[in-house]
């Protein structure tokens, strides 16, 4: 559809400066504003011209009208003009002709190429360790791995970063509430679920402790005797003392064991594991430069990077007692990942609740003078909550993600016993549809769009959903399974199904340019709803096997062959898998 769009701009180009000479349009304005009709009746394609009224001095009717007559472009069946807009209805047989043998011949169809010999780091999922594995993290993980998906998709070479948040003061917490009510048997046993309900209890028993001393004194401070002991604990291990650091090297292994679990169904895998503790040694030398540039204040006792000129609130770099915060660890980390991996983007995927944090320590990698501050990107995704009420670890309101993928497979596998009767092949099968349902309903929505998670919204399975797609894709394999061997169009003419089939594979390429644009998957996903609406549409009314028609049997089978090879990449770049039977 690019190159058809590049020749009707080069058409209208050309005949803009015959009939309206001395007032030449630019190529680039007018592939600017082709759009894509909303009423199929309109066009395929349409300019309108309106904004070109100002330049060539006439109504936008009147404009069109002239652009029309005599204006041919190979490719395009017709061309009319309509209340101000010039629109165009696309030959559906000449685009399938060169389309198709495109698509099967190549790979990397719908690639724009345009990170070849460019590095993109991407960061993302990155839970807290000793914490599980909830809702709430799936955003930042698949949003994530399919913007790395798609980087890679465009050439780029992706380095994916899974930044563990393994240190801070909930460790001494943890130590603390180990030390007095856990044993390693249990842990041990319960993994990630034992360490969470000894974290759950100490911050219920802090809490508690806190409430007495207010209830005691109103005007005085809060106070609670355990989280002195936990903050104590911390600072043991920042000092690294012996008996916490292996306690703290034990709850990241016994959590990394659980987090694979889930890596493992979502087929995700990262190229470092470096978390937040890794940085304790080179956070010194970024406070030191900053304090040599003169952009570090104490205020209070602590010190910042005073942002007022930008409108925005101090950037904390340490706190009174010297100890450092997110920004001082993400500062270094972005000036070790530009001297390891040199990017050329730096991508990082959070909840919009921390944008004010990410637009002040990129402010202040500026003011430092790193050059390739504005290679950092940050990617925010609107919050999750649970039937309206906000996640929250240390309350234990929380839904597990191990536990909605369990339930999803379950339903699935239910169904699919009917057809496999063999239990692996049936759960196989039920793995990639239940785990791409719960993706699917995510990634359906715009990244910025708050969603309230309702389990039965999640797995429902009729409709715009995971397992429609990953049917749809399953029925073309089932198709070309009965017909085996290559297929080519033939040049017959096409039915208006296949026409639309044609022209929805041929704007995939423009999809993933958008998607990357903006950093929007959903983007992609939607796609795939357009493409599998268009290939059952062409299923249902136009027969493919029993079609006694040989010409048209052969044009059906190829393009079967083409929506399969596009929808299976579209599945992939969303993190989805592909079964071939469902």
């Amino acid at each position: 559809m690019q190159k058809l769009k590049q020749q009707i701009t080069e058409a209208i180009v050309a005949s803009a400066a015959r009939k309206f000479p001395g007032a030449a349009l630019g190529a680039s304005d007018i592939a600017a504003n082709l759009e894509y009709p909303p009423d199929p009746a309109m066009g395929d394609l349409a300019l309108p011209c309106f904004r070109l009224s100002k330049v060539l001095r006439r109504s936008p009717k009147e404009i069109a009208e002239t652009l029309a007559a005599d204006l041919s472009v190979p490719g395009v069946a017709d061309i009319g003009a309509v209340n101000g807009y010039l629109n165009f209805r696309i030959d559906g047989t000449a685009l399938a002709a060169r389309l198709v043998p495109e698509i099967m011949k190549n790979d990397s169809y719908g690639s724009p190429m345009c990170g070849t010999g460019k590095t993109v780091v991407l960061d993302y999922s990155s839970p807290n360790v000793a914490k599980p594995f909830h809702i709430g993290h799936l955003g930042t993980t698949v949003i994530g791995h399919s913007l790395k998906l798609l980087h890679e998709f465009a050439g780029y070479h992706c380095v994916g970063i899974n930044y563990l948040g393994d240190w801070g003061t909930q460790f001494g917490k943890l130590i603390v509430a180990y030390k007095m009510w856990g044993n390693q048997e249990e842990v041990e046993a319960g993994g990630v679920d034992a360490l969470v309900a000894l974290y759950v209890r100490i911050n219920n028993e802090i809490k508690a402790e806190e409430d007495a001393s207010l209830a005691k004194n109103p005007e005085g401070k809060k106070s609670s005797h355990l989280a002195d002991l936990a903050r104590a604990e911390f600072r043991k291990l920042e000092e690294h003392d012996e008996e916490n650091i292996a306690l703290w090297k034990w709850f990241v292994s016994v959590s990394l064991k659980e987090y694979e679990k889930t890596y493992r169904l979502l087929n995700i895998t990262f190229d470092s594991y470096k978390g937040e503790s890794f940085y304790t040694d080179k956070m010194p030398a970024e406070v030191e430069k900053l304090r040599n540039m003169g952009l570090l204040t104490v205020d209070d006792g602590a010190s910042i990077v005073d942002l007022s000129k930008w409108n925005m609130p101090p950037c904390l770099i340490l706190k009174r007692d010297g100890s450092t915060l997110y920004p001082t660890r993400d500062i270094a980390a972005a000036v070790y990942r530009q001297n390891t991996y040199h990017f050329d983007k730096a991508i990082y995927v959070t909840s919009a609740a921390q944008s004010l944090h990410f637009a002040q320590w990129f402010k202040v990698v500026e003011l430092m003078g790193y050059d390739w501050y504005d290679r950092l990107v940050h990617v925010p995704y609107g919050t999750v909550s649970i039937n309206g009420m906000k996640l929250a670890t240390r309350t234990g309101n929380v839904i597990l993600l191990k536990d909605i993928f369990a339930e999803a497979i379950s339903r699935v596998e239910e169904i699919a016993k009917e057809k496999h009767p063999d239990p692996a092949e049936c759960h196989a099968i039920a793995e990639k549809v239940g785990v791409g349902a719960i993706i699917f309903y995510y990634l359906s929505n715009n990244r910025m769009r708050d969603i309230n998670f309702m389990m039965e919204d999640a797995l429902t399975f009729d409709g715009n959903t995971g397992p429609y797609a990953q049917y749809t894709y399953a029925r073309t394999c089932s198709v070309l399974e009965k017909a085996p061997g290559d297929h080519a169009m033939t040049g017959a003419p096409l039915s208006p199904k296949e026409s639309d089939l044609v022209k929805t594979l041929a704007i995939f390429p423009e999809k993933i340019e958008a998607a990357l644009a903006d950093y929007e998957p959903s983007v992609v996903t939607r796609y795939i709803l357009d493409l599998c609406a268009a290939y059952n549409g062409f299923y249902h009314d136009c027969p493919i096997l029993t079609s006694e028609n040989a010409e048209e049997r052969e044009n059906r089978l190829a393009l079967t062959a083409a929506t399969r090879r596009v929808l299976g990449r579209a599945l992939h770049l969303i993190c989805m898998q592909t079964p071939e039977k469902i």
